[in-house]
């Protein structure tokens, strides 16, 4: 549209490194921090959306909340490419794939433990899911055995992105198409620079284990009001370009393809031994009553830490306590072996499905020796 005397009007809108949204944190590791997205970085998570078959036609099934940015990789991008978000007020398993049926549903974004539930649904197969396109999971942890459950018996694709909603480095792993690397997360996106450093902050060789950091156009702009919380969750290399910490241990594979061995910060130092909770987590799924668990460090006066279990039985499962432990500390390296071994109803977790160890270590009321 032309003004008078014949000018167009200048284009509007805010620059990409202006700020759109603050999302706040999980809190998993301590008091939840507003993240600041800006324009830019929601942008590159619309244009991303032009890979997974977004269009007209979409039907996109979501039933995590609005305020994570789990749920906004999706809606934004089913809006944007003019598709339609249903959504669910409160997840329910059944509920979820009834829903999946009448409205024909294209797209979806589900945390582990929702695709761990749906899959355990005994009518899971009487449904027909043969709509779906695509499902997308992050967020958390999502065990290679579980995916490969998913790809078996659930239509379409399945892609998981491994990043935070602080942005820098994102991995995706296109499950389908690599049915042989469900133990990774995938391969850097296009455009995304991801790295490994030591303890001393110095970046690490092909090969190596080490803190996981990653530099992109989708980046927060930092923490609200909280500059010394940005500052520590910044790496600069050696030109001086910005990359942000996840706090998460990995190693690249040797197809690029990248390993994730834990939190950091979970991490149990016993008996001058690095333990790695997942290891053992993987461990004790092997067995049979295990349905769900997470492995905690607690203060040790003879090693430091040492590694606690918490379980969730299977329905309907009657193993003991001391029994499951035997049959772990059998199968385990000496340095792995847990003291102590606890069955809990559920594990605590947050909206969108992240395991809150902090409760857990809470539970512990005295120090396991």
């Amino acid at each position: 549209m032309a003004c008078a005397g014949g000018q167009h009007p200048a284009c509007g809108g805010p620059p990409p490194e202006a700020p759109f949204n603050i999302i706040y944190s999980s809190g998993t590791t301590g008091t939840p921090k507003g993240i600041v997205q800006s324009h830019g970085m929601r942008w590159q998570h619309v244009c991303r959306g032009s890979r997974y078959g977004y269009g007209a036609q979409t039907q996109t099934l979501l039933s995590t909340p609005l305020y994570s940015n789990t749920t906004l990789v999706v809606f934004f991008p089913t809006l944007a490419f003019g598709g339609c978000v249903h959504l669910m007020p409160k997840f329910d398993a059944v509920r979820y794939l009834a829903l999946a049926e009448h409205r024909r549903i294209t797209h979806t974004m589900l945390v582990p433990v929702q695709y761990q539930r749906l899959l355990a649904v005994p009518e899971f197969g009487r449904f027909d899911l043969t709509a779906f396109q695509m499902k997308f999971c992050t967020s958390a942890p999502f065990n290679p055995s579980l995916k490969a459950d998913v790809l078996a018996r659930w239509p379409g694709g399945l892609v998981e992105f491994y990043g935070m909603t602080e942005g820098g480095g994102t991995c995706i792993l296109n499950a389908h198409e690599h049915p042989d690397k469900l133990n990774t997360v995938g391969q850097p996106a296009s455009g995304h620079d991801i790295r490994l450093i030591d303890e001393d902050e110095r970046e690490l060789p092909p090969g190596a284990t080490g803190e996981v950091v990653g530099r992109s156009a989708a980046m927060m702009v930092g923490y609200h009001r909280q500059p010394h919380k940005t500052r520590e969750v910044e790496w600069f290399d050696a030109v001086g370009q910005r990359f942000i910490r996840t706090g998460d241990v990995g190693r690249f594979d040797e197809q690029g393809f990248l390993v994730l061995l834990d939190r950091r910060k979970d991490m149990i130092i016993s008996g001058g031994f690095n333990l790695y909770p997942c290891d053992l987590e993987s461990l004790l799924r092997q067995h049979a009553a295990v349905e769900d668990v997470a492995v905690v460090g607690v203060p040790s006066k003879q090693w430091g830490e040492t590694p606690v279990a918490f379980v969730v039985r299977r329905v309907g499962d009657v193993s003991d306590e001391a029994a499951l432990l035997a049959w772990y500390n059998e199968r385990s390296g000496k340095a792995q072996r847990l003291a102590a071994l606890e069955f809990i109803s559920e594990l605590p977790r947050s909206p969108i499905g992240k395991v809150l160890k902090r409760e857990l270590r809470l539970r512990l009321n005295t120090l396991v020796r």
